[in-house]
């Protein structure tokens, strides 16, 4: 018989229904509404939740982890990423020599069809790269990550997951993420030297973390308490329901090969090889087990509007974003049964 009170069926019913609500509510309301709660959720709900749960969370022992195994992770999979595509350049290389076609430096060379040789169709453009390499790198660990923490671990652990997101996926996704867009990208808007940097001090969630910081210890009646509870676990629900509206706008799933790869690699590999390195330096029970479910998210939608500013690979992004929504799914039980505590 199904157990309602299990923590991991818990999950999936909050999951699901608020996934599954959200991509209801997509089809059904204007295009634009999707952007419109993200915007809310960005600005006043996530901050507000933040604070909520910041007053019950455990900031003791060396939380600095956090962030430090995000930045490892990030690294670990664009690692893998490079070796990934180099092989994959090689051996379309191969292929090419092999079929008697001259191969000059690039894989679309400009001037094959001035010189009469047949164009080489590649799987791996520089659009594509770039949007593989960011895929593989930041995961979905504030909109999905969180709550996922938030049902299996509750808020004790809290702070370790938004100092995961905040200075690990967040700061990754602002300054690395779009240096490394801009590099594969085709896109002619400039940006400045400090962007990424402002972009990152302007982020709502890092005030409300200083905010929620220091007012800790503020004493609150019990009835007020219980509403800002109530009210941050709404913003939670808020945003698995703006994922699921903005899961109802992808129109495509191509690059399926690439993206199920870059989906091994990033929720499978990378938080199997850090998670069981965490052990040699002292993490374990529920700090790693947390950690590991963070680096096991999908790729982050913010992935999405990079390929879009940048003019990246779009439909691999879109393709690793949604297929790893689902996938999600079906990891979760392996990370609780193998790093469970």
């Amino acid at each position: 018989m199904l157990n309602l009170e299990n923590p991991l069926i818990q999950l999936y019913i909050r999951l699901i229904g608020g996934v599954l609500s959200g991509f209801i509510l997509g089809r059904l309301l204007p295009k634009n509404s999707a952007t419109y709660l993200a915007k809310f959720l960005f600005f006043f709900g996530t901050p507000f939740s933040i604070l909520a749960f910041m007053r019950r969370a455990n900031l003791s022992g060396a939380i600095f982890i956090a962030p430090l195994t995000a930045w490892i992770a990030i690294l670990v999979g664009a690692g893998l990423a490079w070796i990934w595509i180099d092989l994959g350049v090689t051996e379309e290389r191969l292929r090419a020599i092999s079929r008697g076609i001259e191969y000059v430096n690039q894989l679309e060379p400009k001037g094959a069809i001035a010189q009469n040789i047949p164009e080489i169709k590649t799987s791996w453009s520089q659009r594509t790269q770039g949007s593989f390499l960011l895929a593989m790198m930041v995961g979905n660990t504030g909109f999905l990550g969180i709550p996922v923490i938030l049902s299996l671990l509750g808020s004790d652990l809290f702070a370790w997951a938004l100092f995961y997101d905040l200075l690990g996926t967040g700061m990754g996704l602002n300054v690395l993420g779009i240096a490394l867009a801009s590099h594969y990208g085709n896109s002619t808007q400039s940006r400045g030297k400090f962007v990424a940097v402002l972009a990152i001090l302007k982020n709502p969630s890092l005030w409300a973390f200083g905010i929620g910081f220091v007012s800790r210890s503020l004493p609150l009646p019990a009835q007020i308490e219980k509403i800002i509870q109530t009210g941050a676990w709404t913003v939670i629900t808020l945003s698995l329901i703006t994922i699921g509206m903005q899961l109802s706008k992808l129109t495509s799933l191509r690059n399926l090969k690439q993206g199920l790869t870059c989906l091994a690699i990033k929720m499978f590999l990378t938080p199997l090889v850090v998670g069981t390195g965490l052990m040699f330096f002292g993490v374990t029970g529920p700090a790693r087990l947390l950690l590991v479910l963070q680096m096991a998210m999908p790729p982050a939608f913010g992935t999405t509007l990079l390929a879009e500013t940048f003019n990246l690979d779009r439909e691999l992004a879109v393709t690793t974003v949604a297929i790893g929504c689902v996938t999600l799914l079906l990891t979760i039980p392996i990370w609780m049964w193998l790093f469970g505590f």
